[in-house]
């Protein structure tokens, strides 16, 4: 193949080969991280998308020849622990991913690494606790009065103790857990499709509530719901399981793939059924949609499954192309700061939050194209919350340029971490769906 310049051809991405032995190979797994980070080191466009480039570059920038072969591969971990899988730079940045014949695929090399040092990081055990989202929430509901004052960050004197022990970083606004899930709250409180709706009888539609939103975040599905509802669309609330994403952090693919085949089997029975799946949260939009494929490219659920996903705002703009829209939507004066959570980004669909929220007559919509820093795990922890609030510094100063009454964002934990480090009128953070049910008059304010 031909060498040429890079950006001239649609990214691709190959299947992760994370049970073949030669994945996890001491040997072959450095040889590749100093080939790429010597091709990075020779480009530097990623320089300022977030913390492992710029330390990446100082470790060479600091060697005696300023070259990496100066560079010990032991001190490559901090260049790891600072990436938090946004894939921006895959998506947006490289100009040497795939096609280009160097196969740069930076996040997932930084996974291969993290698959290849389980037991090495002295906050694995932390991260991997946070990690079990359907464990913890179903514990916490049963006492979430309890668990949310311990956990709030005015709560000094629990949160220095959980520092201490956990490692759970004093200030790291933390999200709060609900009695009432939203499965629960969809099967307590029924509603039928508005019959006056364009498409009313032409879809139906599995919401996929994600464990953010069933545990932490169900006004978020019950927004959703409401619209769907009104704009003619039959939903049916489904939560087989957690897609993975916590695990796809911290590498553990085994537990991704056992996971990926659960929740398939599960919603592609609701496929069979006609209804196309929407997911609420954008990391797991991305993660049904391309990374489950790459990791078990041979299960078919997941196949099928990919192909028949929508982001709630990709399928809110679907329809008001396709069938149309009710004409009672109201505007919303203060505007709306719209962060493009960087997990939309990757499933390479466009800015649908902001194009969606643009159906909005007389409503000024602001949009912020940058990570927020948060990262999941990586917002939480003490090693990196600092950095965290560092990267999103610029979407912080953006929020409070705009002085909006809104901020949203795909990403609940980003539209969270933002709303807390900003200085803004806004009330709460919100998803973009929420903004639309409050336009349809759907959600009292």
């Amino acid at each position: 193949m031909p060498s040429h310049e890079g950006s001239l051809d649609a990214p691709t991405r190959h299947a992760i080969p994370w049970q073949d032995p030669d994945f996890t190979d001491p040997v072959k797994l450095d040889a590749e991280m100093r080939r790429v980070f010597d091709i990075c080191h020779g480009c530097r466009r990623c320089f300022n998308l977030c913390d492992s480039f710029p330390r990446l570059f100082d470790l060479i920038d600091n060697s005696p020849h300023e070259e990496l072969s100066d560079v010990k591969s032991e001190d490559f971990a901090p260049v790891i622990e600072a990436c938090t899988l946004c894939d921006m730079c895959f998506m947006t940045k490289c100009p040497y991913v795939p096609p280009h014949p160097f196969q740069l695929d930076f996040p997932h090399l930084m996974l291969r690494h993290r698959a290849a040092s389980h037991g090495k990081n002295n906050n694995e055990f932390t991260q991997n606790q946070l990690a079990e989202m359907d464990r913890n929430g179903t514990l916490a509901r049963f006492a979430s009065p309890i668990v949310n004052w311990a956990s709030d960050s005015s709560n000094k004197p629990v949160r220095v103790l959980m520092e201490k022990t956990v490692g759970i970083d004093r200030d790291a606004e933390l999200p709060k857990f609900h009695t009432r899930t939203f499965m629960a709250a969809d099967r307590g409180d029924p509603i039928a499709p508005n019959p006056a709706a364009p498409a009313y009888g032409k879809r139906k539609a599995a919401i996929y509530a994600t464990c953010f939103v069933n545990y932490n975040r169900p006004v978020t599905g019950m927004d959703a719901r409401a619209v769907l509802n009104h704009i003619g669309v039959e939903t049916k609330a489904a939560y087989p399981g957690c897609c993975g994403m916590p695990f796809l952090e911290q590498a553990k693919l085994e537990r991704v793939a056992e996971m990926a085949a659960k929740v398939s089997s599960e919603l592609v029975q609701l496929i069979d059924q006609g209804y196309d799946i929407v997911t609420l949260t954008a990391s797991c939009g991305l993660m049904l949609k391309f990374e489950w494929p790459l990791i078990v490219p041979d299960n078919q659920d997941v196949k099928r499954l990919s192909e028949a996903v929508f982001d709630i705002d990709e399928y809110v703009v679907d329809i008001a192309k396709t069938e149309g829209l009710p004409q009672d939507l109201t505007p919303l004066p203060e505007g709306v700061s719209v962060h493009l959570a960087c997990h939309a980004r990757a499933q390479n669909m466009g800015p649908k939050a902001a194009e969606m929220l643009r159906l909005i007559p007389g409503t000024p919509i602001d949009v912020i194209e940058r990570c927020s820093g948060h990262g999941g795990t990586f917002g939480v922890v003490k090693p990196t919350h600092d950095v965290a609030v560092k990267v999103g510094r610029p979407v912080f100063r953006a929020v409070e340029k705009q002085a909006r009454g809104h901020i949203v964002s795909d990403c609940p934990l980003a539209a969270q971490h933002i709303f807390h480090q900003s200085e803004t009128p806004a009330r709460e953070p919100e998803h973009p769906i929420q903004i639309m049910a409050r336009a349809f008059g759907l959600k009292e304010d």
